[in-house]
Formats: structure tokens, C-alpha cells, sequence
């Protein structure tokens, strides 16, 4: 279980998800960083990434489960 925040990487993701704010924020900076140079997937990538997050199948850098709001 991740130590991070479902509810801050949720609410990140939803106001700043095409600038990938929300990948920072658990560590996957590599991924951020593609966020920001193609606007989100597009705005694909970020709608997986909310419906991800909302669900609690969204992971952190070392690829534990984002549970705790």
C-alpha cells in the first residue's frame, strides 16, 4: 500500500491532469514528464489515469496500490 494520497493525486489529476502534476506527486517523473509533452496522452492518458486513481488501481513509483483517501 502506497503512503501516498488517493484523495491529493485524485484532485491533482482532475485540476492539472494534462500536465501530469499527479505523476509527480507519487514519484513517476519519467511519465510526468511525457504528460507534459503530449498534453496528457492527448487527454486519453489522463481520463485512464482519473478513472485509475478513482478505483484504486492507480500506482506509485514503486508500483504499490494507491488506497488510503
Amino acid at each position: 500500500m502506497s503512503p501516498y494520497s488517493r484523495l491529493a493525486a485524485a484532485l491533482l489529476c482532475g485540476f492539472l491532469g494534462v500536465l501530469g502534476v499527479h505523476r509527480f506527486y507519487v514519484g513517476k517523473i519519467g511519465t510526468g514528464i511525457v504528460f507534459i509533452l503530449t498534453g496528457g496522452g492527448l487527454g486519453i492518458w489522463w481520463i485512464v489515469d482519473l478513472i485509475l486513481l478513482l478505483t484504486g488501481k492507480f500506482r506509485d513509483k514503486d508500483e504499490r496500490l494507491l488506497l488510503n483517501w
